[in-house]
């Protein structure tokens, strides 16, 4: 199979993560005999300073003629501590998102036996979760009609049914591929727009008889992930929601530098770790690559090759059990291995394997 990806490696600790992610990609198209072609782009605080704009039409352009996006951070402290800033980097996230017709955020929350105990639940409510967050990405509050002065402000919460129905769609066909136990998530007790997804998804429900479908207000949601995350298989929510929940999930595995994410809809797929920039960390060697690594196995699995992404989970998976783990979730007393040295340790495994 050729594969033509698109780079956008962005800020912070993204530049480093983006190389460990494309050196694994590298491994697999040559163990298993494919081509791959990369260009890169700029995106972010990184955009901004250079062009102006965190998403530049010339990005806009690679994205689109690519097969895939292998995007890792955006975000700058500059920006996020001036609030008068016209322009900021997450801009540039949005925009290619709504401009690819990306509208479904497909995030995996799952656990990893030798990780359980870095989450701060307990292990027995933790250690069998494993379930699917799908988020509407293009629209709601973050792209309705705003107003802000030094009195008021207002985000305006807007969709249609079109973008209802079909990140439903979405949500119900992956149910179907799993355990066929769908959760609706919104807060039709009190807004007018989780009243319309609550109606548009009972229409929908009988067209998928095999998928047990139930409806959660997102407070009673964000308690059940906590309380009891065993119970969800697949959960589908609005914009804003999903934003706030898939982050609170990442709690669940002990780490939001082990989940990867996958963003599809009308365009070229991206696919890209749910973390930060972690500006922080810039540098010092020592951000986790493997929620990276992991949207490199997501991406893989779009286009089908699943003995690909098989390959890259057990690598990561044995990595974790081997103890090879950056800082951020080694255990007391056990070496820490930096990015460039976890990055390479999956990658040999996935040459040698």
């Amino acid at each position: 199979m050729k594969l033509k990806i698109a780079v956008l490696p962005g800020d912070g600790i993204g530049p480093e993560i983006s190389v460990q992610g494309v050196n694994v990609i590298n491994a697999v198209c040559k163990k298993f005999g494919h081509e791959v072609s990369y260009e890169y782009a700029l995106c972010g605080a990184a955009a901004i300073d250079e062009v102006g704009d965190p998403f530049p039409d010339e990005t806009y352009n690679i994205c689109k003629e690519a097969d895939a996006v292998l995007f890792s951070a955006v975000g700058d402290p500059k920006f996020d501590n001036d609030p008068t800033a016209t322009v900021r980097p997450e801009q540039g996230l949005l925009a290619m998102r709504k401009k690819l017709g990306l509208f479904a955020n497909i995030r995996p929350v799952q656990t990893f036996k030798c990780m359980v105990h870095n989450s701060p639940l307990k292990a027995e409510l933790v250690e069998n979760a494993d379930f699917i967050c799908i988020r509407e990405l293009t629209g709601g509050m973050y792209f309705g009609e705003k107003y802000q002065d030094d009195d008021k402000a207002y985000d305006t919460n807007m969709y249609t049914r079109t973008e209802i129905e079909r990140i439903l769609k979405v949500a119900f066909e992956y149910a179907m591929k799993r355990r066929k136990h769908l959760t609706v998530v919104d807060k039709a007790n009190v807004l007018a727009s989780s009243r319309l997804w609550r109606k548009i998804a009972q229409e929908l429900a009988p067209l998928y008889p095999e998928v047990t479908t139930d409806y959660m207000y997102v407070d009673n949601a964000a308690m059940r992930m906590i309380q009891e995350p065993s119970f969800f298989d697949v959960m589908v929510t609005e914009n804003t929601f999903g934003d706030i929940l898939t982050d609170e999930g990442s709690v669940i595995s002990g780490s939001m530098g082990l989940l990867p994410s996958a963003s599809t809809g009308e365009g070229t797929p991206v696919f890209e770790p749910i973390h930060g920039s972690w500006p922080q960390a810039k540098g010092l060697n020592i951000a986790n690559p493997v929620a990276q690594i992991l949207s490199v196995a997501m991406l893989f699995e779009y286009f089908n090759l699943k003995e690909e992404g098989e390959l890259i989970r057990r690598a990561v998976n044995v990595s974790l059990d081997k103890g090879v783990r950056t800082p951020d979730i080694q255990v007391k007393g056990g070496r820490e291995y930096g990015t460039k040295e976890v990055g390479e340790w999956i990658t040999d495994y996935i040459i040698n394997a």
